[in-house]
Parts: structure tokens; sequence; C-alpha cells
């Protein structure tokens, strides 16, 4: 996600710009790869959220993510 204002892009921040906690944002994240992936099983949606979230800076350091 593009980054266009604060260190976090809108998707990871609340309504005052600050990050949202890990299960919140990751909850959401796995949500909407349900809806995208609706074939994948559960642990594979989930699998390929934490991979995304390695990529992203807020997340990458998190401990859920990294040891994926």
């Amino acid at each position: 996600m593009p980054i266009e204002s604060g260190r976090y892009c809108e998707h990871c921040t609340d309504d005052n710009g600050q990050l949202q906690d890990f299960d919140t944002r990751f909850t959401a994240m796995v949500s909407w790869q349900q809806r995208s992936h609706p074939e994948a099983s559960q642990a594979q949606v989930e699998a390929d959220t934490l991979e995304f979230m390695a990529a992203m800076p807020a997340w990458r350091e998190h401990p859920r993510v990294v040891s994926r």
C-alpha cells in the first residue's frame, strides 16, 4: 500500500493515525484474503497473509510474522 502521509498506510492505522494492533490488522487481512480466495483453506489464507505482512514495514518484525 502506498504511504501518502505518516509512517504507515491508511489500512494499518486507526482514525487517529496510530498503528492498529496486530490481531486487528491480521484479522482484517485474513478476511480480505478469504473473500478474494474462497477456495483456499483457513490455514492457507493465514499463511499467505503472514507472508504478505512480512514485506510490510509495520509488521515484518512482529513475532507472529517472524516465526511463520
